[in-house]
């Protein structure tokens, strides 16, 4: 393996014909660098669209009122669900199996904006809500300015807020410190204790730049709103399974409202694992297809470099007959002619390799950390890159198989004959 004239011998071999040398090379090349690309932009793909999901717990559900489609119990159909705050101490006492039930409500309903001011300045398309503490655990984000909500804040009422960095940009001034100012929500003071920061935006996410947390309790009594509760957000304790949870809350739920067991449209419902889980596979498959369309051209490459190696084999007849004349075992011959197709392979597998991480790289830095649209962060990580040489390596292995075995049957009395 580490004897001098061997590797001469290979250089010499590969050296006398170039052009043949480079555009069989190209073939191993070209399937490498495909393969690298696909498997980048099938994470770009992934990433961008997994990224959607935002920051929110993969084990987690929510679920709001809708009206009901059949009749139940003497209630005719048609009738509005309605949550509300015993519905909240219903599903913490009965709900097996959550961490987590965190009930919300929204100044203006669902996608509602509002006008909020401070000052001399406003802003009309920021989100109110009213939530609990623990919606930090089902949404995480950092604050690195003042705090989050607590506990003390839902029992006393108080009137405070977690406002977004859009908001403070918009109320406050560069540099200022918004912690301990007020703001202005449809007529009602409230102290700002803190600015909360997603890990990272996308379409998904980018409207909680705009939003404003408040105690529900306070929200639920500044804003009119009694006892009611606008939707559910539920996340599971680990190794629970969250379609079983969300049917139990739909039980409890339909149960406490008098709700049609078979009503499915009484209660509207999202659950992000089993949404979760359908892109993830989605992009399993994705997966697997590129490794089969990646390396079925590879293989296209390597029997191109398998049938120039039969070629350089006939050619080197009279070669490999002088040197099974004094002596090279069979060994010797095929060990030859595999390392020069594994070298061959090899090369030009990696530098197909370097150039499509290369590209990869290029696009990367070209689109930036957020991505475009629905495509972020095209790459592919070390384990396979690893993965990718291993196959050059024994691609190149099985494509001098069967020449070495020609040149190993090569009888030395005909072979000095030949012409």
């Amino acid at each position: 393996m580490f004897d001098i004239d061997r590797w001469q011998e290979i250089y010499h071999v590969l050296a006398k014909n170039k052009l043949r040398t480079a555009l069989t090379s190209f073939g191993v090349f070209w399937g490498m660098f495909m393969l690298v690309i696909l498997m980048g932009s099938g994470n770009g793909l992934k990433n961008g669209v997994l990224g959607n999901f935002g920051s929110f717990a993969t084990n987690s559900f929510f679920m709001w009122g809708q009206t009901t489609s059949l009749p139940y119990n003497g209630f005719q159909k048609g009738r509005y669900v309605a949550f509300d705050n015993y519905d909240t101490e219903a599903m913490r006492r009965e709900l097996k199996g959550a961490q987590v039930v965190a009930p919300k409500c929204q100044l203006g309903g669902y996608r509602g904006t509002n006008y909020v001011t401070r000052k001399n300045k406003s802003g009309s398309s920021f989100t109110v809500t009213g939530d609990i503490p623990e919606i930090i655990q089902i949404s995480p984000r950092k604050i690195p300015q003042g705090r989050w909500l607590n506990q003390k804040d839902i029992d006393e009422k108080r009137k405070v807020a977690v406002i977004g960095p859009r908001v403070r940009d918009v109320l406050f001034d560069e540099g200022e410190d918004p912690i301990g100012e007020y703001i202005n929500i449809s007529g009602i003071y409230f102290m700002v204790i803190g600015v909360h920061q997603i890990e990272f935006t996308s379409d998904f996410n980018e409207q909680d730049l705009e939003s404003i947390f408040t105690p529900i309790s306070t929200f639920q009594q500044a804003f009119n709103w009694g006892n009611r509760v606008g939707w559910y957000s539920i996340m599971a304790e680990p190794n629970v399974s969250v379609a079983d949870l969300e049917t139990q809350a739909r039980d409890i739920l339909k149960k406490v409202h008098h709700v049609n067991p078979e009503d499915h449209r009484a209660i509207g419902g999202w659950n992000m694992a089993e949404e979760f889980g359908k892109i993830s596979g989605l992009f399993v498959a994705i997966q697997v297809l590129v490794w089969v369309v990646g390396i079925g051209t590879l293989l296209a490459g390597v029997i191109g470099v398998s049938n120039i190696m039969l070629v350089v084999v006939k050619e080197r007849t009279k070669e490999i007959g002088i040197r099974k004349a004094i002596g090279a075992t069979p060994y010797l011959i095929v060990s030859q002619i595999i390392l020069e197709a594994i070298i061959l392979t090899g090369i030009a597998g990696y530098i197909g390799l370097s150039a499509g991480v290369g590209l990869l790289e290029l696009v990367n830095n070209a689109i930036g950390p957020q991505g475009a649209g629905m495509f972020k962060s095209p790459e592919i990580d070390l384990g396979t890159a690893l993965i990718c040489l291993l196959i050059i390596i024994i691609s190149g292995g099985f494509a001098g198989v069967i020449p070495a075995r020609k040149a190993a049957s090569v009888d030395p009395i005909v072979a000095l004959r030949s012409e």
